[in-house]
């Protein structure tokens, strides 16, 4: 409460809901039918579970999807709305969890990659209700904090039923925050079921885009997904030193990843043509200022920006500060992509990719480093669809990842039941 001031700073809503008040009516009452609670915290978590909610429905349970952040629960809403309940997570004081659960009553509470709250876990445990971790992480940096408090939390990693982690480097460290070796298990990302590959609609949304914004024809683009902090001056520098090395020339188009970065990155990129002006019939920028340069401020579009692109640079992974950004879109869409050497939080989705070959690590953040690296590309275009090629292979081999959770949570469900009958 005292902290309030400092993660507060946004506006938030939901507060009744945040401690624990479910709106009447929201939930039905209780039936024969299993239910399971499927928490994700935010967008990244519920794009995760994606393809697990709909095998859970598929065999007749009754599914309750959760979410901790307004934008987490918007897109909660939009993905599963329709076919199963969505409700707001709570707090993590007693009272608001306890609130919650004589609400909701669920058989199993399925937690998305960690969200292993205490006063959830432990009442969940006392009420008899099995806790499972699916998609599983805990990087290195965020092991180092919790080891701090092991004392106090180790027991709830020691009560889950599983925790099926993305690979074995998680469920090492799983482990060592006091997870049973027995139940934790490696199963995979449940991402690469999540990935979508080129649609007509898509290809349509692309070609507007194009038109649009006015992307010149005869350009290779380079599409820098979800930037951040600097990366997009980075970028520029990089692309004028690749198209003057291999003699090609080369469009660039950012998408920030937060909203609030639109101005900079456009002020990054002078005389670009913004989405948003374009959108709104307003006057374009003077591009022949910079030639090719694009910012994309506008939400939802990053996959028909990626569908676009010839290469495709992932952001957040060049500043310092952030850990990467997620490769699968672009993967799925069979487009070569590069990604800098800080990229933690998507070891398990980067390596596979870069092992198979379609996907190349730039070791450095210096402009010259990914300007080489650029200019290579380029200048290659039987490797640039060989990369393409072999990104959509490795998406395709490595699916499934649902389909194995889903069956722990069944067996989880087939143990409560015969509990209950005993």
């Amino acid at each position: 409460m005292l902290l309030a001031p400092l993660w507060a700073k946004k506006a938030r809503g939901g507060w009744r809901e945040r401690f624990g008040h479910v709106p009447a009516g929201a939930v039905a009452a209780r039936s024969g039918t299993p239910r399971v609670v499927v928490h994700g915290v935010s967008v990244g978590e519920i794009n995760a579970i994606a393809t697990l909610v709909p095998l859970l429905l598929e065999r007749g349970l009754e599914v309750v999807v959760t979410a901790g952040t307004d934008t987490g629960l918007k897109k909660a809403r939009e993905v599963f709305g329709s076919v199963a309940t969505v409700l707001r997570y709570p707090l993590d004081f007693s009272s608001s969890v306890k609130r919650f659960l004589d609400s909701v009553r669920p058989d199993v509470l399925v937690l998305a990659e960690l969200e292993l709250w205490p006063n959830m876990v432990r009442e969940c445990t006392r009420r008899g209700v099995p806790v499972a971790v699916v998609n599983g992480r805990l990087s290195e940096r965020s092991l180092k904090g919790y080891r701090k408090i092991k004392w106090a939390i180790g027991r709830d990693f020691a009560s889950l039923a599983f925790a099926a982690v993305q690979d074995e480097a998680y469920r090492a460290r799983f482990i060592a925050m006091g997870a049973r070796a027995d139940t934790c298990v490696v199963t995979g990302n449940m991402k690469w079921d999540s990935v979508k590959g080129a649609t007509d609609q898509l290809r349509e949304q692309a070609a507007g885009l194009r038109a649009a914004m006015e992307v010149r024809a005869g350009e290779l683009l380079v599409v820098g997904g979800s930037t951040s902090d600097g990366e997009e001056a980075l970028l520029h520098r990089a692309c004028e030193m690749a198209s003057a090395k291999a003699g090609v020339p080369i469009g660039l188009l950012c998408a920030p990843r937060r909203p609030e970065r639109f101005d900079v990155a456009a002020a990054a990129l002078p005389g670009c043509v913004r989405r948003s002006i374009v959108s709104a019939g307003g006057q374009r920028a003077a591009v022949t200022q910079v030639p090719g340069r694009y910012v994309l401020d506008s939400i939802g579009e990053l996959r028909a920006a990626y569908l676009m692109a010839d290469i495709v640079v992932l952001g957040r992974s060049f500043d310092g500060v952030l850990y990467g950004s997620d490769p699968s879109e672009a993967a799925g869409l069979g487009k070569p992509s590069v990604i800098g050497p800080r990229y933690g939080d998507f070891v398990s989705m980067v390596e596979p990719l870069a092992d198979e070959g379609g996907l190349r690590v730039c070791r450095s953040v210096e402009a010259e480093a990914l300007g080489t690296l650029l200019a290579e590309l380029a200048g290659l275009g039987q490797v640039r669809a060989a990369m393409g090629a072999a990104a959509s292979e490795c998406v395709a081999r490595h699916r499934g990842v649902s389909v194995q959770n889903a069956a722990m949570i069944f067996e989880i469900l087939g143990r409560v039941a015969g509990s209950e009958a005993t």
